[in-house]
């Protein structure tokens, strides 16, 4: 059974910067055929302030001739509590009347595959306990299905011992928890996008990997000390073992975020500059 993992491909028809990556990425994908895609998240430019962004995700993702499955990502739904925008009821309805679910569980014979919504781990929110209680079920419950978890942001970036990474990773005690509830059902994947670099992490109790973004690399505005800064996809090959590649996309255009950034997201006037 073959997977495509797809990620961060910031879509959108009022700031069309990125837009050029996704039809040959449509025809890459499509060329691959796949058992099923998982979009691990930021489908949107900004979807969690635009209505008319989602609804173009939606519409671009029709464009894949095979199933697809998405979980969202902050630039979708929102980012913590305390950040500029925030989770809140309203962004993820908008999400979910759009969309989708924002968690799901999908079997496909011997596989169960998970799709949380890690904009609210750490966030101590109903939604957080809600999730955190149906997750706890949908792995107990599996009835010998071998488990596979796709989100956008990653358990951590460099270690899982690390502390606070801030926008980049989930909060310590989100991790912990996720953690040790993964490693007691013998989860065999967690895959993750957000990080816009690629990495595969073996060694632990289960395999990390951080998709590549196909919407842009991000430069020397941010110091990111591990991963590859490339453009591309995942591909996640089921069997007796599960193999996992990362394929950059020579197709694909090398956006960098720093060149265009201040028009794609430009920073929240101050208080003095709306005056």
């Amino acid at each position: 059974m073959k997977i495509i993992q797809i990620t961060d491909t910031h879509l959108s028809h009022l700031k069309p910067h990125f837009q050029k990556n996704w039809k040959p990425l449509v025809e890459w994908v499509d060329a691959m055929e796949p058992d099923l895609v998982i979009h691990t998240g930021d489908l949107t430019v900004d979807g969690a302030d635009f209505e008319e962004d989602l609804v173009h995700g939606r519409e671009m993702l029709r464009d894949l001739r095979c199933p697809t499955l998405c979980v969202p990502g902050n630039h979708d739904i929102g980012d913590m509590p305390g950040t500029r925008q925030p989770v809140n009821d309203e962004r993820l309805a908008r999400w979910r009347r759009v969309i989708g679910p924002d968690r799901w569980v999908h079997d496909l014979g011997e596989w169960r595959l998970v799709g949380l919504n890690s904009l609210i781990c750490g966030s101590g929110s109903s939604e957080e306990i809600e999730q955190l209680t149906w997750l706890e079920d949908t792995l107990r419950t599996r009835e010998g299905r071998r488990l596979l978890v796709f989100k956008h942001k990653p358990l951590f970036v460099e270690n899982p011992e690390e502390g606070e990474t801030g926008y980049w990773g989930l909060r310590p005690e989100a991790r912990r928890r996720l953690l040790a509830l993964f490693a007691e059902h013998g989860v065999e994947l967690v895959a993750s996008g957000h990080l816009h670099r690629a990495r595969i992490v073996d060694g632990a109790r289960f395999r990390c990997v951080w998709g590549p973004s196909s919407g842009f690399t991000v430069g020397p505005m941010v110091t990111m000390p591990v991963g590859e800064a490339i453009l591309g996809a995942a591909v996640h090959i089921l069997g007796p073992t599960i193999e996992s590649r990362i394929v950059p996309l020579e197709t694909l255009k090398p956006f960098v975020i720093d060149d265009v950034l201040h028009e794609v997201y430009p920073p929240a006037p101050t208080e003095a500059s709306a005056s």
